[in-house]
């Protein structure tokens, strides 16, 4: 197994406390997750587990995280152990007071889901009236509570000529970081891709212009998380570090009930942390083996981009395709 290229550890966890929530996505990869949640004794007991294989940070998602009634003090807890504390919310339920808690309890990073500077596109694409208003709300709380803010969007067809706009509102409401996520096709994503997803060449013009914007901003971190734009002569924010989709490679997912997937997105369960040893995981796990080390097939194999790209997003062509090996159907490269 060709695993000496790799962190000893996952750098980050991202960890589903829980997989209710108060919203309905039209993108949601979650909601056919299981509900079961692991009580606050164990979920205490794997958090050592993870400190103990070398984990450097925890970022909390779901569903929504703050429908876990005990997020505080899951969250003190890590960060009282040394964990660097992020979540991922949708913002509904953060006022001035749940935003100075949340600071007290160790966040040292909050990112809010926003995915249209109108708020009646972003409503309905959350599917809850008033949602934009309470993620703007959320942004001003947090950053009033000393917490460091982004803001997530999704990529897709309601958004993906709205650059200029999303960029001077994320400048606007005064966040650390804007993050274009592209769009995956898990959960609700799959069922919903003919109607949001775009096509190859919408994902290409998306991302020529995204990364001209990203270079002509100033004071605003713009990340794009997509490794196929290396056809087109760029990097990502991780390519320092790793090659391809980091999935497996510095990160991890663990749902409520203790499975351990390579991503949130990717619906292969290879442990549950706790009856297995993360560390186990991480270096013997065969499909980890499989994604680090991934073999060029169809227009892959003759391309100029696989080393940097390699195939592009792992979930991607796992979700439309059925192999990680294949090519990204998102990749607007033509076949030779």
């Amino acid at each position: 197994m060709k695993t000496n290229n790799f962190l000893k550890a996952p750098l980050t966890i991202n960890w589903a406390v829980t997989n209710r929530c108060n919203f309905k996505c039209r993108h949601c990869y979650s909601r056919t997750d299981p509900t079961q949640e692991l009580d606050s004794g164990t979920l205490f007991a794997c958090i050592e587990k993870v400190i103990s294989a070398g984990v450097l940070s925890v970022n909390f998602g779901g569903g929504e995280p703050l429908l876990r009634n005990e997020l505080l003090e899951i969250s003190a807890f890590s960060a009282d152990r040394g964990l660097r504390v992020s979540m991922n919310s949708n913002g509904y339920l953060i006022d001035r007071k749940r935003a100075l808690d949340l600071k007290a309890a160790g966040f040292s990073k909050v990112g809010i889901s926003l995915d249209s500077h109108v708020p009646e596109v972003h409503d309905n694409f959350r599917g809850i009236r008033g949602s934009h208003k309470k993620a703007i709300s959320a942004l001003t709380h947090l950053a009033g509570a000393g917490i460091k803010t982004s803001i997530s969007t999704v990529i897709c067809k309601i958004n993906h000529q709205s650059i200029e706009e999303l960029t001077e509102f994320a400048g606007r409401h005064g966040v650390h970081q804007l993050n274009f996520h592209n769009f995956k096709c898990s959960g609700l994503g799959y069922s919903n891709k003919d109607e949001l997803d775009l096509s190859s060449q919408e994902w290409k013009e998306f991302y020529i212009k995204a990364m001209k914007t990203k270079q002509e901003v100033k004071g605003l971190e713009i990340s794009l998380d997509d490794p196929i734009i290396a056809s087109l002569g760029m990097k990502t924010e991780t390519d320092s570090f790793v090659k391809g989709s980091v999935c497996g490679k510095l990160s991890l997912n663990i749902k409520s009930n203790g499975d351990i997937t390579p991503c949130g997105f990717i619906p292969i369960v290879i442990g549950n942390i706790v009856s297995d040893e993360l560390k186990q995981i991480w270096d013997k796990s065969p499909v980890l083996e499989r994604m680090r080390n991934k073999k060029p097939t169809g227009k892959c194999s003759s391309c100029k981009s696989y080393e940097d790209c390699l195939g592009g997003c792992s979930a991607r062509a796992l979700a439309l395709t059925g192999d990680f090996n294949n090519p990204d159907p998102h990749c607007w490269v033509h076949e030779p």
